[in-house]
């Protein structure tokens, strides 16, 4: 068993207090390790003053000196015995000052071993996870790549058939962003991990690797939504809605492709059944305003409010498959590049010709977007 550095700094200072005690001979702390009998064998790791005498891993101890009474505490975790203090002094019973010390230092250092080993094996959980991770997205990487060399060559054999190719562009397409979300999960283990914002956490936002700043116009991020959408309602027996005419003002393309896309998906998968589901864009004052809105069943007026926290789930979707993670991502993606994204019910209050009945989300985004920061050059 190995432990930490940090673990053996505190090891030092908890025994480095006892200077002020001549009735103190020696104190050794060991860890257990475990043995082919099943039995714990000692090992030290650190003993107060320098020189002491310490026990060997798996011998017999160290004379305790004359005139010296020796004393052991456990350090344990339940019926798990951690590790040992040893203590050398010149009295039995020890005073109560130094018995509560002694005791205190104890339980001090059976709570840090015990945060010190629970840390390792997170680490080695981590490790063995990531490396299946990376296992997993080299092997998905092989029927990706196949579906490609397929989706080309039937493009191929469809020259002349200008709407079979269009679907299999699309298709193309659709295979492209998931390489990208590969190339995210692939560079995830070479991020280092942010601490916590203060007051809370951090907002729920794409990798580094996938999401980026660069600015394209609105109708061209829309586009390839609106063609997925028509033809996730004509397979779903449903109408489909599209706005009139795009806007074609530049936006931050790869957040509002996140939450436009999750929120359509959304839409698709909870409403009712056979309800239409559609597209609005608005000018209101200095924004634009982009609203997925469906026919119902609508958000009950508890959870509207919930249903934007990381992992949770309104109670009308709850037997469908999800991670509650969508709405949460697109709010923090909204506010991120100068944004808002709300709920409003039902939609006509959006446009009167909309339902009166079903839910609207609306992503409000400045008609100015703010610009990308620029990299720094090496």
């Amino acid at each position: 068993m190995q432990v930490s550095k940090r673990f053996l700094a505190l090891l030092k200072q908890q025994l480095a207090q006892f200077a002020d005690r001549p009735d103190l001979r020696t104190l050794v702390v060991y860890v257990a390790l475990p043995s082919a009998s099943g039995e714990p064998s000692l090992l030290s790791i650190g003993e107060w003053p320098q020189q002491a005498l310490v026990l060997e891993s798996g011998v017999s101890e160290s004379s305790p000196g004359e005139g010296s009474t020796r004393r052991w505490l456990a350090l344990r975790d339940g019926p798990l015995l951690l590790g040992a203090l040893r203590i050398d002094t010149d009295c039995w019973p020890w005073p109560r000052p130094l018995s509560d010390r002694l005791e205190a230092t104890a339980l001090c250092l059976t709570e840090a071993l015990k945060l010190d080993l629970d840390q390792q094996r997170l680490g080695r959980q981590l490790a063995l996870r990531d490396d299946q991770l990376k296992l997993l997205v080299h092997q998905v990487r092989n029927p990706l790549a196949a579906l490609r060399t397929f989706g080309q060559l039937l493009r191929r054999r469809l020259d002349g058939d200008s709407a079979n190719q269009a679907l299999v562009d699309n298709l193309l397409s659709e295979q492209h962003q998931i390489n990208r979300y590969l190339d995210a999960i692939d560079q995830l283990s070479q991020t280092p991990l942010l601490p916590p914002a203060e007051g809370g956490l951090q907002p729920l936002l794409l990798p580094p690797a996938f999401s980026s700043d660069a600015l394209r116009s609105l109708n061209q991020v829309l586009e390839p939504l609106m063609e997925r959408a028509a033809g996730t309602a004509s397979l779903q027996g449903r109408r489909w809605v599209p706005p009139g005419e795009l806007p074609t003002q530049p936006c931050n393309a790869a957040a509002v492709s996140e939450i436009v896309a999750n929120l359509l998906e959304n839409a698709f998968r909870y409403s009712r059944p056979g309800g239409r589901v559609g597209l609005l864009c608005q000018e209101q004052g200095d924004q634009l305003v982009l609203a997925v809105w469906d026919e119902g069943p609508e958000i009950p007026d508890a959870e509207r409010k919930q249903i934007f926290q990381k992992g949770t789930r309104g109670s009308t979707g709850s037997a469908v498959a999800g991670s509650g993670l969508g709405l949460a991502l697109g709010r923090d993606l909204a506010e991120r590049i100068g944004g808002a994204l709300e709920l409003l019910i039902p939609p006509s209050c959006l446009d009167p010709a909309l339902p009166n009945t079903g839910n609207a989300f609306q992503l409000s985004l400045p008609k100015t977007p703010p610009q990308p920061t620029p990299t720094a050059s090496n």
